[in-house]
C-alpha cells in the first residue's frame, strides 16, 4: 500500500452530490441451475440481436485505427431521410441515455447563486434519471405514478415552479409499460411554460404496435409519437435509441430531435466521440433493414401478447404494458418472486419493494417465466 508522502495531507473528496447518488444497478446474468438453459431476462434487451446484414456490418468493420466523425453527419442524413426530419435537428449520443445527460448538461444544473434547477420526471421510472440528473447539479423531483403504472400527467404539470428548467416523459414507461397517448401529451405541454425544455423518451417506442390499440387510445389519437408532435412544440425534445428493437445495447448509439432553439447548445454539449464510427455504420443499416427489424419487433409483440394473456389467466394483475417487457406489482413479495426465478435460471430485475420487471425473452424463457409466475401465485413455487 502506498503511504502518504505529506502527512499533513486531506482525503481526496467527490462533489458533495455523490454522497446522495443512487448506484446503477445493470441487469444481472442468470444464475448457473444444472439441467436447465440460462435465460436474460433483466435488461430489456432483443433476445434476437441484430438482424443477420447488421452483424454482417460489425463483423466486418476494419477502421478502428480511425477516429469517429463527432457529428455522426452520416447517421444523421440517414435518419433525417428516414424520419422526414432536418438532419440539423439531429444531435446523436452514446445511446439515449448519454443523449439524455447532454440535454441536463445544456439546460439544468446549479446556479451561481447556489440555486439549482429543477428537473421533474415519473416514478417509478428509467433507475438512471436520478443519477443523471444528480450528475447535472440539478435537483431532482419524483411524480409518483397513478396505480396503473401510467404518469400522473396532472401531479407533473403541478409540481412545476419557477426553478423548473426539465421535464421528463417516458412513453412506454420502464418499468411499469404503459404509453401516453398523443391528446395526454398535448394536453400536457398545453399545461408546461414554453421555456420549460420537455423530453420525451422513446425508447421503446418500436413496440407500440398500431394493431394493438385500444378504442380508448384510438378516440385519443392514438400512442404519442415525438415525430408527430416536435414540430408543434419548440421546447420538445424527443429521445430515441438503437439498443432496444434494434438490438444495439453493447454498441451505445442513440439520438434527440429537436428545434434549432435547443440543438443548437446540444451540440455544444455534446460528448465528442461519444458514438463510435462502427456503431454508426451498424445504426445505419439498422435503418436500411429497418424491415427485418420490424419482424422482430411483430414476433416479440406476439409473444409479449402470449405472456400478458398467460399472467391475465392465472389471476395476476398487470399493468397493460406497450414495450418489450412486464410489470409485476408485487410489494414485498419482490425479492421473494427474484429469488424464484433465479432458482429457474432466469434473471429478472427487482426493484424492492415495488416490483420486477420481466424482459421479453426467448420462446422458452417466456414459456418458464409463465410457468414460474403460476406457481408463484399459486403458492406451490414458494
Amino acid at each position: 500500500m502506498t503511504e502518504n508522502l505529506t502527512p499533513d495531507s486531506q482525503k481526496i473528496t467527490p462533489r458533495h452530490v455523490f454522497g446522495n447518488l443512487p448506484k446503477y444497478a445493470a441487469g444481472k446474468p442468470p444464475q448457473k441451475v444444472e439441467g436447465l438453459q440460462q435465460y436474460k431476462l433483466s435488461s430489456n434487451e432483443n433476445p434476437l440481436g441484430p438482424v443477420p446484414a447488421v452483424q454482417s456490418v460489425i463483423q466486418k468493420f476494419s477502421a478502428s485505427n480511425r477516429y469517429p466523425d463527432p457529428l455522426c453527419t452520416d447517421l444523421r442524413e440517414a435518419l433525417g431521410s428516414k424520419l422526414g426530419v432536418d438532419p440539423e435537428d439531429i444531435v446523436t449520443g452514446g445511446g439515449s441515455l448519454g443523449a439524455l445527460s447532454q440535454i441536463l448538461a445544456a439546460f439544468a444544473g446549479g446556479n451561481q447563486d447556489g440555486s439549482q434547477d429543477e428537473v421533474i420526471y415519473p416514478w417509478r421510472s428509467f433507475e438512471a434519471y436520478p443519477i443523471v440528473t444528480g450528475l447535472a447539479g440539478a435537483k431532482e423531483v419524483r411524480v409518483p405514478n397513478l396505480p396503473n403504472g401510467e404518469h400522473d400527467l396532472d401531479a407533473m404539470a403541478a409540481a412545476i415552479t419557477d426553478r423548473t428548467k426539465v421535464v421528463i416523459l417516458c412513453t412506454p414507461n420502464n418499468p411499469t409499460g404503459p404509453a401516453l397517448t398523443k391528446k395526454k401529451v398535448q394536453d400536457f405541454m398545453a399545461k408546461v411554460p414554453s421555456d420549460i425544455v420537455v423530453v420525451l423518451d422513446e425508447a421503446y417506442l418500436e413496440f407500440c404496435l398500431a394493431s394493438e390499440l385500444t378504442d380508448q387510445e384510438r378516440a385519443e389519437g392514438g400512442l404519442a409519437e415525438g415525430i408527430d408532435l416536435y414540430g408543434e412544440y419548440n421546447n420538445l425534445v424527443i429521445l430515441r435509441t438503437f439498443s432496444k428493437a434494434a438490438g444495439l445495447a453493447g454498441l451505445r448509439v442513440g439520438y434527440s430531435i429537436s428545434h434549432p432553439e435547443i440543438t443548437q447548445y446540444l451540440r455544444v454539449s455534446a460528448t465528442t466521440f461519444a458514438v463510435t464510427k462502427v456503431a454508426e455504420e451498424a445504426a445505419i443499416a439498422s435503418l436500411e433493414h429497418s424491415e427485418e427489424i420490424a419482424d422482430q419487433v411483430r414476433h416479440l409483440v406476439s409473444e409479449r401478447t402470449r405472456v400478458v394473456d398467460a399472467l391475465t389467466d392465472q389471476g395476476w394483475d398487470i399493468p397493460a404494458t406497450r414495450a418489450n417487457f412486464v410489470w409485476l406489482p408485487l410489494g414485498e413479495r419482490t425479492q421473494d418472486f427474484a429469488r424464484l426465478a433465479d432458482d429457474n435460471a432466469l434473471s429478472v430485475r427487482a426493484f424492492h419493494p415495488e416490483g420486477v420487471r420481466v424482459s421479453i425473452g426467448e420462446d422458452e424463457a417466456n414459456t418458464r417465466f409463465i410457468r414460474i409466475a403460476g406457481e408463484f401465485l399459486d403458492g406451490s413455487g414458494r
